[in-house]
C-alpha cells in the first residue's frame, strides 16, 4: 500500500509539473503533420508564445518553413517568417528528436481504403515512431479525424508497448482538427477546441496547451466522445448537402428554382439552416469522415443506413451534371 501512495504521488507531481510548463508557456509544442491542419497549429501556438518544434516526413516542408517560406495557398510566408526568425518555430524530418517536445500534437491524413474502409497506417506509424521516444512526463494529442475508440484502443497500446503507463507517465488526449482552409473568418485561433480523454488529468493538461492560441476549450468525458463529436460535425454536414442536393433534382423536374427556395426558406429567424446543392462533395473530409462511423457501427450491428443513402446521393450528383 505504501508504495502504492508512493507512485501515485509521483504521478500528481508529474502532471503537475507538465501543466505548470504548459500554462507558463514554458513546454515544448510538437507537431507532428506539418499538412494543412498542422502547420495552422504551429503558427497558433507559436504567436501565442510557446515554442514549437514540427516534424514531417517531407523534407520540402521544414527546408521551406527554414527559408520562411509557406506552401499552403491560404497562408502567406508573412505568417511563418517572424516565427522562424525569432525561433519560435522550428521543423525537422529527425524524428529522434520526438522526446524533446513537452507535448506531441499528431496531426497526419486519415484516408479511405478501396473498400470505404478506415485506413489508420497514418495514425499506427507515428505512434510506431513516437514509442521508442517517448519519455515520462510527456503529453500526446491525436487530432487527426478517426472513429470512436481510435485513441484507447489503437494508439494507447502502441505508446505503452515500451513499458511506460497511460495516465501514469504518459498522457493520452483527443482533440479533433477544426480547419476550414482558406476561411478568414475563422482560423485556428478563432475555433473553439474540443479536448477528450480518459483521465481527468489529461483531459485538463489537453485543455491547458489548447487555451493559450484557442478562444475556449470544450471538454467531454472521453477520447471517444471528442472522437465522436467531429464526426458527428461532418455527417450533419453530409447529410444536409445530400438533402439539397436531392431537393435540386425534385424542384427541377417541377420547374422551380431550388436557389430560390433556399433563400426564401432561409429568411426564417429559426429552425433552418441553409445548405446548398452542388457537384457532389469535395475537400478532406466531408466525403470521407462519415464512413468512419459506418464501419465502427458494424461493430456494434448497427447499420448507418441514413449516413449510407447520403454519401450516395452525393456521390450520384456528378452523373446529373454530366447529364445536364
Amino acid at each position: 500500500m505504501h508504495g502504492m501512495q508512493s507512485n501515485t504521488a509521483k504521478d500528481e507531481v508529474c502532471a503537475q509539473a507538465l501543466g505548470e510548463r504548459l500554462r507558463q508557456k514554458t513546454a515544448l509544442i510538437g507537431v507532428i503533420g506539418l499538412g494543412y491542419v498542422g502547420l495552422p497549429i504551429c503558427i497558433a501556438a507559436g504567436e501565442s508564445g510557446s515554442k514549437v518544434l514540427g516534424f514531417d516526413v517531407d523534407p520540402t516542408k521544414p527546408e521551406a518553413l527554414a527559408r520562411g517560406e509557406s506552401y499552403l495557398k491560404h497562408i502567406p510566408d508573412e505568417r511563418i517568417a517572424p516565427l522562424i526568425a525569432s525561433g519560435q518555430l522550428t521543423a525537422t524530418t529527425d524524428f529522434n528528436r520526438l522526446s524533446e517536445p513537452d507535448a506531441l500534437l499528431i496531426c497526419v491524413p486519415t484516408p479511405l481504403t478501396a473498400h470505404l474502409d478506415p485506413d489508420l497506417s497514418f495514425i499506427i506509424s507515428t505512434g510506431n515512431a513516437i514509442a521508442p521516444h517517448l519519455r515520462r512526463g510527456q503529453l500526446v494529442v491525436l487530432e487527426s479525424t478517426t472513429y470512436p475508440g481510435t485513441t484507447k484502443e489503437v494508439l494507447r497500446p502502441i505508446l505503452e508497448a515500451g513499458g511506460l503507463v497511460c495516465d501514469r507517465d504518459f498522457f493520452l488526449a483527443f482533440s479533433p482538427e477544426r480547419e476550414d482552409p482558406g476561411n478568414l473568418e475563422f482560423s485556428t485561433s478563432r475555433i473553439p477546441k474540443v479536448v477528450g480523454a480518459d483521465s481527468p488529468e489529461a483531459r485538463d493538461l489537453a485543455a491547458s496547451l489548447y487555451d493559450h492560441f484557442v478562444p475556449s476549450t470544450v471538454k467531454v468525458s472521453s477520447s471517444a466522445a471528442a472522437e465522436a463529436s467531429k464526426l458527428t460535425e461532418n455527417i450533419f454536414r453530409a447529410v444536409n448537402i445530400a438533402l439539397v442536393n436531392e431537393l435540386k433534382l425534385v424542384y427541377g423536374a417541377m420547374g422551380i428554382d431550388v436557389w430560390e427556395v433556399i433563400e426564401a426558406a432561409k429568411s426564417k429567424p429559426f429552425g433552418f439552416m441553409p445548405f446548398y446543392p452542388g457537384p457532389g462533395l469535395g475537400g478532406h473530409c466531408i466525403p470521407i469522415d462519415p464512413f468512419y462511423l459506418t464501419w465502427k457501427a458494424r461493430e456494434f450491428g448497427v447499420t448507418t443506413r441514413f449516413i449510407e443513402l447520403a454519401g450516395q446521393i452525393n456521390s450520384s450528383m456528378p452523373v446529373h451534371v454530366e447529364e445536364a
